[in-house]
């Protein structure tokens, strides 16, 4: 369902935009239309071809082709943005029709522009976001203890264990006393190779590595991720808790918008904190929901992903609407919230504004009083 809406959305996408340039007096004095048609026809089966062979088949190939239909859908959002925005303010050409096709021409620029630049920013290494939280009931001795989490790496077809590599060693460089994986660390089309299996095995941390499943994993097969997390040395907590130090409890949920779509879950946040915890507890889910919920059962820190902060601007508008808690800091009823945007992306390599993050949080002992 989800690949039938996306490839609808990239339909309209394209029938608008060759809709509106045809229109552009650069392109009519050197492009008939035939050749536009032909041209946009070649650019949509590039697309739809990379999303149904690219994305489910294994080799070279297949990855170059995801890659390129992902990227041209990227440009093609930016650009339908850009040149939606002009025909808004010039209703369709009908207010300033001498100037309207000059408007439409400098949009496609500025889509083809802002897409250049998302491209760049998409490339660049994820950067080390820091925050500090007084966790309530935190031990003294854990005072000041270091967790490093990555979240959306979507390591697979686009992203290898070589990219992987890299953010190990830009993880392991923060000195964590404890990693968490926040989901979506894989694609989920296909096992992952050795490489990646390889770079997974060093991640080390004093308190452990820990993990929850996000709607990727999900998608490939909880059990049999969990398994390879496992044989990576990797804890995985499936919709359970674990005590990581004396005064210190970790709890981690499944993705809830796949328990949510396969309407066969129930409410899992409940159902995993329904048992009191003691001391300071920490919940790790792949997506940033039922915040309200964690809160009133003790938890003193929610860690999510899932949003990718948008990723692509002004995508992130939209997104808000389902995922409130879009990116960042928050705070709900007394607990802190923090979403990374993820390290990695989904789709199109580009993103606009932000780069991708890695989170590092030191926990504090909650102040008296405060």
């Amino acid at each position: 369902m989800f690949g039938v809406i996306l490839i609808s959305a990239v339909t309209l996408m394209h029938a608008y935009i060759l809709w509106r340039t045809a229109s552009l007096p650069f392109l009519r004095q050197r492009i008939n239309g035939k050749k536009l048609v032909v041209a946009g026809i070649a650019l949509w089966t590039l697309f739809v071809i990379g999303r149904i062979y690219g994305h489910d088949s294994p080799g070279v190939l297949a990855s170059v082709l995801e890659l390129a239909g992902m990227t041209w859908m990227g440009v093609l959002l930016l650009t339908t943005v850009s040149l939606f925005a002009v025909d808004l303010v010039t209703g369709f050409g009908i207010f300033l029709p001498k100037l309207a096709p000059s408007l439409r021409g400098a949009a496609v620029i500025c889509g083809v522009a802002l897409s250049l630049i998302a491209l760049v920013q998409g490339g660049r290494a994820p950067v080390a976001q820091n925050y500090e939280v007084e966790l309530p009931g935190l031990p003294a001795k854990l005072d000041g203890t270091v967790i490093v989490g990555l979240s959306d790496l979507h390591i697979g077809a686009m992203r290898d264990g070589k990219w992987l590599e890299q953010r190990v060693s830009q993880v392991l460089a923060e000195r964590p006393d404890m990693i968490v994986l926040l989901g979506d660390i894989f694609e989920g089309h296909g096992l992952p190779t050795d490489d990646v299996i390889a770079a997974l095995k060093k991640l080390k941390a004093p308190m452990g590595v820990w993990a929850v499943l996000g709607n990727h994993e999900l998608f490939a097969g909880g059990d049999l991720v969990s398994r390879i997390f496992q044989n990576a040395g990797i804890t995985v907590l499936r919709n359970g808790r674990a005590t990581v130090s004396p005064g210190l409890v970790l709890v981690g949920v499944d993705d809830l918008t796949s328990n949510y779509r396969s309407g066969s879950g129930g409410d899992l946040v409940s159902k995993t904190l329904a048992s009191p915890l003691t001391g300071a507890a920490i919940l790790l889910s792949h997506t940033p929901w039922n915040a309200d919920r964690v809160a009133r059962a003790g938890v003193g820190l929610m860690l999510s992903g899932h949003t990718h902060g948008g990723q692509l601007w002004p995508f992130g508008y939209p997104v808000r609407l389902v995922y409130p808690l879009l990116a960042g800091r928050y705070t709900v009823d007394g607990m802190t919230v923090i979403v990374s945007r993820g390290a990695g992306t989904w789709g199109p390599r580009m993103r606009l504004w932000e780069t991708g993050e890695i989170i590092r949080v030191t926990l504090r002992q909650k102040k008296s009083g405060a």
